[in-house]
């Protein structure tokens, strides 16, 4: 398909992107509108037009930005916009890589940031925190550094992912495709073709072998990147049951047939030797450089931000694409180009930061046109706000694929929460580093993953949220 002459098209379809994430609602809540006033008790300014929650002249606006696959950049350059629309304010721009152990003390302390980026492989569980945080919806109700108001800029459903009983406290501003990445001038040079199917992926595993490369391969850090991946696989095989039950944390989830077929089929790959050994004990972005720079192995699972982490490591005339998760059979619930997709990097402003307009104010920036565009520029990635892409992808092949997937997928695009909901990523860890490298069996997989699942759900000093 011609993207280039679709433009249209292209935004409808990040659009139904977004509109997906009503399929998990937090809290049950769908309105597009959330009530609720702020919470906010610092100090305040005159609010004015241009500055609509009473940012206090010249203070200092303390941001902590999870230093992931998009970097940094792209919050400095929002942080100037706000310096240089409120005269005489700063903004201190920090950078964090483990955001739980560095932030969770301050919000103990009562000191905590006036806005984070909580995003990452050790973020903080927002429902241990949500309490404690602003309503939001002053900042999508508020204009923009154009002029015009924000959430009538953004995509729709951008609300409802991040709210909790009806508190809209979390903005997850980039709108993430998580794809099976490949080179396809290697594919094309190799003439192998994208496989659909676990048994397709074993197929290339020979394949990759016999051009003396390995199939998959993964860094510690990242190697839950393969339970979002068999996730994915498994609810396209069986459908919203699936996707329900491990979103509900349900006795049993990861015993259910599409779960443990896909286990089964990731097994199988790894017991042949097609996984690249010694992930366990290398960090991620060297084990990521092995796949885009010397490609020691052929496929990688990601989210849409691997282009940009990996851009200062990947082979000339790589062609980095994506392509969605296999399933299990071509009879499966959802077909093959079904998509997980959702809004993701979660912005949360903390309700005691020392300036709660200051982190509203620098919401307000990074969701202004320039800013936008600026990431997508950037970062080869699209946030929440429409009409910031060109249909050429600003020259990124990934940025392309992921368009022309998203058009493929139509409205069966799908995604879930519980993970982050519930701070499960560290435990997880270690169960997946474990099976990646050979040293477990589906059946220890299936058991690690279910009793960190059933300590949340037993736990009654945890808030359990329904999803529907």
């Amino acid at each position: 398909m011609d993207i280039q002459n679709k433009p249209l098209v292209r935004r409808d379809f990040l659009r139904g992107a977004l509109v997906a994430a009503v399929m998990i609602p937090l809290g049950g809540a769908l309105t597009s509108c959330v009530g609720g006033g702020s919470t906010t008790t610092g100090p305040t300014g005159a609010v004015t037009g241009t500055n609509p929650f009473g940012m206090v002249e010249k203070s200092t606006v303390d941001a902590v930005i999870f230093k992931g696959g998009y970097g940094i950049d792209y919050a400095k350059f929002a942080g100037k916009q706000v310096e240089s629309l409120q005269s005489g304010s700063t903004v201190k721009v920090t950078a964090q890589t483990n955001i739980a152990q560095t932030l969770q003390p301050r919000f103990v302390s009562g000191n905590p940031p006036d806005v984070i980026d909580n995003s990452g492989a050790n973020l903080i569980g927002i429902n241990t925190i949500r309490d404690q945080l602003e309503d939001l919806t002053t900042v999508i109700e508020a204009k923009n550094y154009e002029g015009k108001v924000i959430k009538d800029t953004l995509y729709p459903g951008v609300v409802e992912p991040g709210t909790f009983d009806g508190k809209f406290v979390q903005l997850n501003y980039v709108l993430t495709v998580y794809a099976m990445w490949y080179s396809a001038a290697l594919f094309e040079q190799n003439g192998w073709t994208v496989p659909k199917t676990w048994d397709e992926m074993y197929d290339l595993g020979g394949k990759a072998k016999a051009a003396g490369k390995y199939l998959l391969g993964w860094g510690k850090e990242a190697a839950t990147y393969y339970q979002t991946m068999a996730i994915g696989s498994a609810i396209k095989e069986g459908g919203d049951d699936v996707r329900l039950a491990l979103d509900n944390l349900k006795p049993g989830c990861w015993s259910l047939q599409p779960v443990q077929d896909v286990f089964t089929g990731l097994k199988k790959i790894i017991d042949a030797g097609y996984m690249k050994p010694g992930g366990a004990g290398t960090q991620f972005t060297a084990a990521q450089a092995q796949w885009s720079n010397t490609e020691d192995f052929i496929l990688y699972p990601s989210g849409g931000w691997i282009e940009n982490e990996m851009k200062t490591q990947t082979k000339e005339g790589f062609k980095m694409t994506g392509a969605p998760e296999p399933t299990v059979t071509s009879g499966s619930k959802f077909p093959w180009e079904a998509l997980h997709s959702t809004a993701g990097e979660g912005y949360i402003v903390p309700s005691k930061g020392k300036n709660v307009a200051g982190g509203k104010e620098f919401l307000r920036a990074m969701l202004s046109h320039d800013a936008a565009v600026n990431f997508a520029k950037s970062t080869f990635s699209s946030t929440i706000v429409k009409d910031t892409i060109p249909a050429d992808g600003f020259g990124s092949t990934a940025l392309v694929s992921q368009v022309k997937m998203l058009e493929a997928a139509g409205s069966n695009i799908f995604s879930w929460n519980f993970v982050d909901l519930y701070g499960m990523n560290v435990d997880q860890l270690v169960v997946w580093n474990t099976f990646l490298q050979g040293g477990s069996d589906v059946a220890t997989l299936t058991s690690g993953l279910q009793a960190i699942t059933d300590k949340v759900a037993n736990d009654s000093s945890i808030k359990k949220v329904t999803v529907k």
